[in-house]
């Protein structure tokens, strides 16, 4: 599929009518193209237990998306197979997710008006679910810290958020996908986090294993716009000095670029774990992975220089999903891609961690 053809997209201002409008034809493109991803999944692999999305059903930020969650919700795979889903930033600002899913252990943290942080245990595995479109990180932690004491033997301890604090888009990765890489970073360390599944950036990425570099950095977060009805994602606020910072400069502006740079440098918080091969035993560091869009719509570029805590990336504009398989000693990882003819195709080589203690 080019780079540029895109079936769906539902945003702007289009309204749902009964048979026609632009509203209901990128929603019901993005739907077949979103439930033929569900179908081939579910065929390749018939002992599917759960699918997760790391966020954004719906691409109306702030704004009614009936016509978007039904395309969602539509097919016959989540019928007999449970969806556990992660708010969005297209999906934070309206109450209309909350409609749609009913998530389990609900905290009190991390709330927008979509809901806020969950958790759920399967299997080996505790799942912690955290609405970072949220920006108060002492809240995520006291929902990470609840879930982990409701389940402290649990072998692995994976988080699912939208925003890809180590991601690889051109989009996000080095402006807004990275705003809580410096206060997330240390919290995931001290409560033994192994995996981060991520979104946001539309292109695939599997990290290098990473921990903090236990230094001292600034905290930034985004605001509302004066409306409220978006973030002002022309801008990164340092909570502690007040400053904000233009995530894109005008050209010459060279106090906004050098203030830029140093946000990008103090982001810099990271340790890479040095590590062999697509097999890891007992790291100390923390898998972090991107997924690409699922619905076949939407797909962003790779930045164009490759950053150093990346090991794996991947941007071919065509469909894509991923394979968890997880046992007591083991967490494995498969990321695939589906052509226009339907072939699967892997996009990665398979990545095991396995745990001994």
């Amino acid at each position: 599929m080019p780079k540029n053809k895109v079936f769906g997209q539902a945003e702007g201002d289009g309204e749902l009518v009964n048979d026609e409008g632009a509203a209901n034809t990128a929603a019901e493109n993005d739907g077949f193209a979103w439930n033929r991803t569900l179908e081939t999944a579910a065929k390749e692999n018939a002992d599917l237990s759960f699918v997760i999305s790391a966020g954004d059903q719906v691409n109306k930020t702030g704004k009614p998306k009936e016509e978007e969650y039904a395309a969602y919700l539509n097919s016959e795979v989540l019928s007999g197979l449970a969806v556990a889903t992660t708010i969005g930033n297209h999906d934070s600002l309206n109450e209309d997710y909350m409609y749609h899913f009913n998530n389990p252990n609900a905290t009190e943290y991390g709330t927008t008006a979509a809901g806020g942080d969950y958790y759920y245990s399967y299997g080996d595995g505790l799942f912690i679910v955290l609405n970072t479109n949220n920006y108060n990180v002492a809240e995520h932690q006291k929902a990470i810290e609840e879930a982990v004491a409701s389940a402290p033997d649990a072998a692995w301890r994976i988080v699912t958020m939208h925003q890809d604090i180590y991601g690889t888009g051109l989009d996000h990765s080095d402006t807004d996908g990275m705003i809580l890489r410096t206060q997330l970073t240390p919290i995931f360390d001290a409560n033994d986090i192994d995996v981060v599944l991520q979104g946001h950036d539309h292109t695939y990425s599997r990290s290098k294993m990473l921990y903090g570099d236990g230094q001292t950095h600034g905290k930034y977060e985004f605001s509302l716009t004066e409306d409220g009805s978006d973030y002002d994602w022309d801008h990164a606020t340092n909570t502690e000095t007040g400053e904000k910072i233009s995530l894109n400069p005008e050209e010459g502006d060279e106090e906004a670029a050098a203030a830029l740079d140093a946000f990008q440098q103090d982001n810099l918080c990271y340790t890479i774990e040095d590590v062999d091969g697509n097999s890891v035993t007992d790291p100390e560091g923390i898998l972090y992975l991107t997924a690409n869009s699922a619905s076949g719509s939407k797909f962003y570029e790779l930045i164009a220089q490759q950053q150093d805590y990346i090991a794996a990336r991947s941007q071919n504009w065509l469909p894509s999903y991923s394979i968890i398989t997880l046992t007591k000693d083991t967490f494995s990882v498969d990321a695939y891609q589906i052509t226009d003819d339907g072939t699967v195709e892997t996009i990665d080589d398979t990545f095991t961690i396995t745990k001994t203690k």
